[in-house]
């Protein structure tokens, strides 16, 4: 009935669900999201592999209204493109809008919070005061540094991480 175009083939929309907290009309959102980014840019149709090879630039990406206000946007990219310039294709949008999603568990939202921040909250860009009393609570080894163990133990007790560390499509 027409002629419109398929984004994806089924076998690769079943792949993304597979690899995703998404049902199909979700990734084919996500798609339309990620296309309109750089609509001259970005074919509207992906069944050539292209959706591994293609990149939207971080200068496009930080513009998002999810994004833009983020101080962590730029780490945020990064972590999430797989080359770790923070430019990005299909796969790696997907992705990072998958570990943001609702239905994310704790875990790897933990996994990925650590990648984000672990590497970015130094003293210098904190409050002293606070790093130092976060670091004291946290520190379970007393290592002055925060392990991914030490991590996870300080986000399972915050019952505000997985409302927060969130994307709506």
């Amino acid at each position: 009935m027409g002629n419109k175009q398929a984004a994806f083939t089924e076998s690769q929309l079943e792949q993304y669900q597979d690899c995703t907290f998404f049902t199909r009309k979700e990734i084919l959102r996500i798609f339309r999201r990620y296309r309109d980014l750089d609509s001259d840019h970005i074919p509207k149709s992906y069944t050539r592999g292209e959706a591994s090879r293609i990149k939207v630039p971080f200068e496009y990406i930080e513009k998002m209204p999810e994004l833009k206000e983020n101080p962590f946007r730029r780490r945020i990219c990064e972590v999430f493109s797989e080359d770790g310039s923070g430019n990005m294709t299909f796969d790696d949008f997907l992705d990072m809008f998958s570990v943001f999603s609702e239905q994310a568990p704790q875990d790897i939202k933990a996994v990925y919070a650590f990648k984000i921040y672990g590497e970015t909250v130094h003293p210098i860009k904190v409050n002293c005061c606070v790093f130092h009393q976060i670091l004291e609570e946290a520190d379970l080894d007393d290592d002055s540094q925060l392990s991914y163990m030490e991590f996870e133990h300080v986000i399972s007790r915050a019952p505000d991480f997985l409302n927060t560390f969130h994307i709506r499509i």
